[in-house]
């Protein structure tokens, strides 16, 4: 890996363990206040909000400036929404700032990487990143889950410090605002991280700034990643992928707590689970399977879909954990390949920002309406059971789809490619 690719997974690395802690910290800051439990998913919901609202101008803006500058600056951005739930801003408004930071940090972080790595470190690269982005989320979800355990809210640490910023008008009377206050600094070392990254020296054109031509621009970058055959499957596979991990972060805390009877914290680390197993389904991807066979692993999508009902249904905790991991690495394997081909083929037909910008735009407007689906289901007192199995087999049906479509599209372009071979000579003139 080239100079100062390290410094960058580290510094994802801290951002992300921050975003995935803070989440269930402000899961826990809402049952504190007394909202109703669809809301959770909706702290999501508002974090994604700006990764599709700004998806046009994200882009050009991670191409005008250093990318890794940029970074630092968004995680400046999370540190005020942080700060906002320090003060009692009500937590769906701060999430939201929040993910207006992760927006913009989104498409520089990825696109630097593109710019960083050649072609055929990607799926390497991917790797490492994926890696990053589990492992973050493992272990965010493990301090989340220990920054609101009951034993450590009550300890005379954490009473100390509630009286301290209470005295200086940050805390508003919540126990958790030593544990928002920690995430905070760890947004910080992340700024600090970003900084020593050094700049990869590309450079692209000026674009304007108006709306009308960046909203055009942004829309005939859509089209042409989305016409394109690898990069068209790819972008489809991955946004699919993306919509259904975010429900199913919140489905499993959820399940955790009506099937299991968890409570919060406990339930946290099932979640971890999943991560553990993406992991491992990441970095093996990123060792075995080459960019030119990215396309094979849909195999894994359909996979990935019966797993969940089976999930849900499992009898206890000793079936679930297994399973849940296998959930993990089978997502890691599917999803590190995949990406990988939609980066190169990105780069290839538009800029790496703009690239990364569509790929977030479809991605993340598929969380959102995979999570609105969720609450309005949570809304209606389905059961979890039920919800999770649901969604389970609507991926797997998907995923059916395309794969058996691409595989028609490849068995017609080999045909083609043998009829040209068997043409006479004088066919071809």
């Amino acid at each position: 890996m080239p100079p100062g690719f390290h410094r960058l997974i580290a510094a994802q690395f801290a951002s992300a363990l921050a975003d995935n802690a803070l989440l269930i910290v402000t899961i826990a800051l809402l049952v504190e206040q007394g909202f109703p439990g669809w809301w959770a998913p909706l702290l999501k919901f508002g974090f994604t909000l700006s990764y599709v609202l700004l998806a046009p101008f994200v882009g050009p803006l991670a191409d005008a400036v250093p990318k890794a500058r940029l970074m630092a600056w968004m995680n400046g951005v999370k540190m005020v929404g942080v700060l906002g739930l320090l003060a009692g801003v009500h937590p769906m408004a701060a999430f939201t700032l929040i993910g207006f930071g992760a927006a913009a940090y989104a498409p520089a972080k990825y696109g630097l990487v593109t710019e960083l790595v050649p072609a055929q470190g990607l799926v390497q690269a991917n790797g490492w990143v994926e890696v990053s982005v589990v492992g973050a989320a493992l272990l965010g979800t493990v301090l989340g889950g220990l920054l609101v355990s009951p034993w450590l809210l009550g300890s005379g640490l954490y009473a100390a410090a509630r009286e301290s910023l209470e005295f200086l008008g940050l805390a508003h009377a919540s126990g958790l605002s030593l544990s928002i206050l920690a995430l905070m600094l760890v947004y910080g070392s992340a700024s600090w991280l970003n900084l020593g990254v050094p700049d990869s020296g590309a450079r692209y054109p000026a674009c304007t700034l108006k709306l009308m031509p960046l909203l055009r621009d942004f829309s005939e970058a859509n089209m042409k990643l989305w016409r394109d055959a690898e990069g068209g499957l790819s972008l489809a596979v991955t946004t699919i992928f993306w919509g259904f991990g975010a429900t199913l972060q919140f489905a499993v805390l959820r399940w955790a707590a009506d099937a299991l009877q968890l409570p919060l914290n406990q339930a946290a680390y099932l979640q971890a689970a999943v991560a553990v197993g993406v992991v491992g389904g990441a970095a093996a991807a990123g060792r075995w399977v080459p960019l030119r066979a990215a396309r094979k692993m849909l195999g894994f999508g359909v996979l990935l879909g019966l797993l969940v009902p089976a999930v849900a249904l499992a009898p206890g905790l000793p079936w679930a954990l297994p399973l849940l991991v296998l959930v993990g690495v089978v997502g890691g394997l599917l999803v590190v390949p995949l990406n990988a081909l939609l980066q190169h083929r990105g780069f290839c037909l538009l800029t790496a920002g703009r690239s990364i910008a569509v790929q977030g735009f479809n991605e993340n407007a598929s969380v959102l309406g995979m999570l609105a689906l969720y609450a309005v289901l949570l809304r209606l007192d389905l059961p979890i059971i039920t919800v999770m199995s649901g969604f389970g087999l609507s991926i797997a049906a998907t995923m059916a789809l395309l794969w058996r479509r691409d595989a028609s599209r490849h068995r017609a372009a080999q045909a083609k490619e043998q009829n040209a071979q068997n043409l006479p000579d004088s066919a071809l003139l």
